[in-house]
């Protein structure tokens, strides 16, 4: 892929403060390409509106800054064809920010937040009575390692330099279960007639969350959160070859033109799916007075 064919990423310096991109988009904004640099490393955050649709993005992402120079990594993907869908992913992720605006740097008090931040989350969204509800996955990371919360099919990935997948949470849906079970390979779930079906959301009654252990976080690791958007559209083994080396701002680049392309259709036999897409890669590594590193 030539320079020429990939999208421009906006390098928007050190992250200071935190940061919600989604429910902001207007009539003329449809993609956002950003990258940060930080003290936990270089960060590469993109937000795009599917390409076949005006209605407003549904996803949402957010980066947080935590006092002890960890970060919070948040996505969210408001559920198609519910009432305002990009209404409940924004619910979520200013809940959880807002209560890790007053968390104690300490281990309980984090994780303590963000499960307040997503019972308050599920709790508004149940007030609304409309329906309408969000996956969820966020990544707290301190210390050199990560700790996932997800709800839905929304998923966070860790894979090492040399493409080994060190962490890969499974969606909560019926393919995703049958993925995992091997009752079904990739390209089978992928093309499967029940893909868009999803089992745990937030804005449910029995609503649950899976919180994975902490894992370390090797220099040359590259962490990925994302929206089904991508995990629709794209291969395994096309997302790892991409995201475990170079730039994270380069391989956020390439993921988002891969999927864009086969959002239109552009390859035959390959897995095909218009939506919104969000997603947020992760290298550790920097430090708050550098930029991005070229990897």
């Amino acid at each position: 892929m030539t320079d020429e064919e990939q999208p421009a990423v906006i390098d928007r310096g050190v992250l200071k403060k935190a940061q919600l991109y989604g429910n902001s988009f207007d009539a003329e904004t449809r993609l956002i390409l950003h990258r940060y640099s930080s003290a936990t490393g270089d960060i590469a955050l993109g937000v795009a509106l599917d390409p076949t649709k005006t209605s407003p993005v549904e996803d949402s992402a957010a980066l947080v800054p935590l006092k002890d120079d960890g970060l919070v990594l948040m996505v969210a993907d408001g559920v198609g064809g519910l009432p305002t869908g990009w209404k409940a992913s924004a619910i979520a992720l200013e809940s959880v920010c807002a209560e890790l605006k007053t968390a104690g740097n300490d281990d309980a008090s984090l994780r303590n937040a963000i499960l307040n931040g997503i019972d308050k989350a599920n709790k508004a969204l149940l007030e609304l009575g409309t329906g309408t509800s969000t996956t969820l996955v966020v990544a707290e990371i301190r210390d050199q390692q990560v700790r996932t919360f997800h709800i839905g099919d929304s998923s966070a990935w860790l894979c090492g330099q040399r493409g080994l997948v060190k962490l890969q949470t499974t969606p909560h849906s019926p393919v995703g279960f049958a993925l995992e079970a091997g009752f079904v390979d990739e390209k089978e779930a992928l093309h499967h007639e029940d893909r868009n079906l999803i089992s745990n959301v937030v804005g449910s009654t029995d609503m649950r969350i899976e919180i994975g252990s902490r894992l370390p976080l090797a220099p040359k690791d590259t962490l990925l959160i994302a929206s089904d958007g991508l995990f629709d559209n794209v291969l395994e083994s096309e997302i790892v070859e991409i995201i475990r080396t170079g730039s994270v701002a380069d391989s956020l680049a390439q993921l988002w033109h891969l999927t864009s392309q086969r959002m239109a259709g552009a390859h035959k036999d390959m897995p095909s799916k218009p939506d919104d897409f969000s997603a947020i890669l992760l290298r550790p590594g920097a430090t708050s007075n550098t930029s991005p590193s070229s990897g």
